[in-house]
C-alpha cells in the first residue's frame, strides 16, 4: 500500500504560526513533532511507502522532515500550482501500478486513536482490494458546521452533503448515520483512474497529458506550469466520489481533528486556568483575561476570542493587501540550502543570520537594488564574486557589490553562520536572479 500525502494548503486560519512557505502541517507543535511527521508515522506503520505531492517549496521541508524520521521510501510529485485534489491524486496514481492500493491522506490531519484506525485502515484495504472507493466518514462529536457531511447505510454512501446551517447540522448530529467527510480514501490507482476518466473525462486526459510531459527524474515528478494550467481544478469529491456507484464510506470514530482554527488546536493542546489558549517564545501573563486565543511569534501578535478563531483567515486577507510577507513567511526561513533569519529590517537595510548545511550552496545569482556584506562568524565559507573564488574563514568579511554575480558555498561537514548585511534602494527577498540553481527554483527565495 502507498500513502499519497497531500500538503497543498497554507493553513491561513492558523496564522501567525502557519505562513505561506511554513504551513501548519510542517510547524512542529505536538512534542517536536509536526503534523506531516505524525502522518508518516502513523500511516508508515501499514503503507510501505510515502508519496508526497507538494509544490516545490513544500518538498524541501518534507524531504528534511522524513529524513529527520529516517523515512527513505518515498517518491516526490511537485505542482507548480496547486488544481485541487482530484488532478494531485491522478498524477500520482499514473505513477504507480494500477493494481496497488493507496490510501490518500492530508498532512495536516490529527488522529489520536490508532488501534482504531488501523482497524479502520485494514476494513477500507478489504474494500479496495474489491474495487471500491472508500472514503472516511468521521463520527460526529458535535454539530459542527464546518464540514461536509457524509450521509450512509452501513457502508453504503446515501448522499453527500455541504456544510450545513446549525439546524441542519443539529439534525444531522442526532440522526446518527451523518458522518464529518475526513477528505481521506483508499482505492486501487488503476480503479480510481478509470472512474476518473469515466466521470471526469476533462481532468483525466489533461492530468495525463501533463504527467506524460513531466519532468522524471528518479524518484521525482516534475509538473511543467503550462500542462498544470490546463488540468480543470475540482476536488476528488465534486469530480467523482458524489457520481461513482463504488463508493463505500468506513465509520470512524478515530480522535479525528483537522486541526483547522486555533479553537481547534486548542482541543489538543494546554490551557492555562482561565481556559486561555496561549503560544509564545516568551512569558506572557493575563490579568482578568479569560477563553482567549494569545499567539505571539517574533513578528506577529495575535489575540482572540475562543469561538472567533475561524475569522483569523480575514485577517490574513487583509494583510496580504499591504503587509508584504508578513503572511509569507516567518523571520526563519527554510531555503534547501538551510536557513535564513531575519534579525531587523529597516527602510534601505536589512540583517539576517544565514546558515548553510554541509555540502549545500545557493544559486549563483546577482542583486539589482542592494550590495551585500558576509561576515563568517563560524565555520568556513567558499565564496565566488565575479571570477574570483576564495576561502572566507571564521571572523572574516568579503562584500557583494549589486548586480555582481556571486555564490555561496559550504564544502565542509559543518554548518558555516554568516551576518549578511544588504544595503540598498530595495531589500526584498525578490530581488534576486538567479542564473544556475542546484534546486532547480522557478520562483525567489
Amino acid at each position: 500500500m502507498t500513502n499519497i500525502i497531500l500538503c497543498g494548503g497554507n493553513g491561513t486560519r492558523l496564522w501567525p504560526l502557519s505562513r505561506a512557505l511554513m504551513p501548519k502541517q510542517f510547524v512542529k507543535l505536538f512534542n517536536d513533532k509536526s503534523l506531516f511527521q505524525l502522518t508518516v508515522e502513523r500511516n508508515s506503520r501499514i503503507c510501505e511507502r510515502q508519496y508526497i505531492v507538494s509544490n516545490a517549496e513544500q518538498y524541501f521541508l518534507a524531504l528534511d522532515q522524513l529524513e529527520a524520521l529516517e523515512k527513505k521510501n518515498s517518491q516526490y510529485l511537485l505542482e507548480p500550482i496547486g488544481r485541487n485534489t482530484a488532478p494531485a491524486i491522478a498524477l500520482a496514481c499514473f505513477s504507480l501500478n494500477p493494481e496497488e492500493i493507496v490510501l490518500v491522506t492530508p498532512s495536516d490531519h490529527l488522529i489520536k486513536k490508532e488501534t482504531a484506525y488501523a482497524r479502520v485502515l485494514e476494513k477500507a484495504k478489504e474494500f479496495a482490494l474489491n474495487d471500491a472507493l472508500v472514503t472516511f466518514g468521521i463520527s460526529p462529536a458535535f454539530p459542527e458546521t464546518g464540514f461536509g457531511y457524509i450521509e450512509a447505510d452501513g457502508y453504503d454512501v446515501k448522499a453527500f452533503h455541504e456544510k450545513p446551517d446549525a439546524e441542519t447540522a443539529e439534525s444531522y448530529y442526532k440522526a446518527g448515520n451523518y458522518y464529518w467527510n475526513s477528505g481521506m480514501f483508499c482505492f486501487k490507482a488503476g480503479i480510481f483512474l478509470d472512474e476518473l476518466q469515466k466521470y471526469a473525462p476533462a481532468i483525466y486526459s489533461a492530468s495525463l497529458y501533463a504527467y506524460e510531459n513531466a519532468n522524471k527524474e528518479g524518484i521525482m515528478v516534475r509538473i511543467k506550469h503550462q500542462d498544470m494550467m490546463k488540468i480543470p481544478d475540482n476536488s476528488i469529491d465534486y469530480a467523482l466520489m458524489e457520481k461513482s456507484d463504488r463508493v463505500k464510506v468506513i465509520p470512524s470514530d478515530i480522535g479525528w481533528s483537522d486541526v483547522g482554527s486555533f479553537d481547534a488546536l486548542a482541543e489538543e493542546l494546554p490551557n492555562d486556568e482561565n481556559n486561555n489558549f496561549i503560544l509564545a517564545d516568551k512569558v506572557v501573563e493575563l490579568v482578568d483575561i479569560e477563553d482567549s486565543i494569545i499567539v505571539d511569534t517574533p513578528d506577529a501578535l495575535l489575540i482572540s476570542k475562543k469561538g472567533s478563531s475561524q475569522k483569523v483567515k480575514e485577517v490574513v486577507t487583509r494583510l496580504n493587501g499591504h503587509k508584504g510577507n508578513l503572511t509569507r513567511l516567518h523571520n526563519l526561513v527554510h531555503r534547501p540550502w538551510g536557513t535564513y533569519e531575519v534579525l531587523y529590517t529597516h527602510e534601505n537595510y536589512k540583517i539576517k543570520r544565514i546558515v548553510v548545511n554541509p555540502g549545500k550552496r545557493l544559486s549563483l545569482q546577482k542583486h539589482l537594488h542592494r550590495n551585500e556584506h558576509w561576515v563568517v562568524v563560524r565555520g568556513e565559507a567558499t565564496v565566488q564574486v565575479g571570477d574570483t573564488l576564495k576561502t572566507i574563514y571564521e571572523n572574516e568579511s568579503t562584500y557583494i557589490e549589486k548586480e555582481k554575480l556571486h555564490r555561496l558555498s559550504n564544502k565542509t561537514d559543518e554548518p558555516i553562520v554568516l551576518i549578511e548585511a544588504q544595503v540598498g534602494s530595495y531589500t526584498g527577498e525578490d530581488d534576486i536572479i538567479r542564473i544556475e540553481d542546484d534546486y532547480r527554483r522557478a520562483d525567489n527565495g
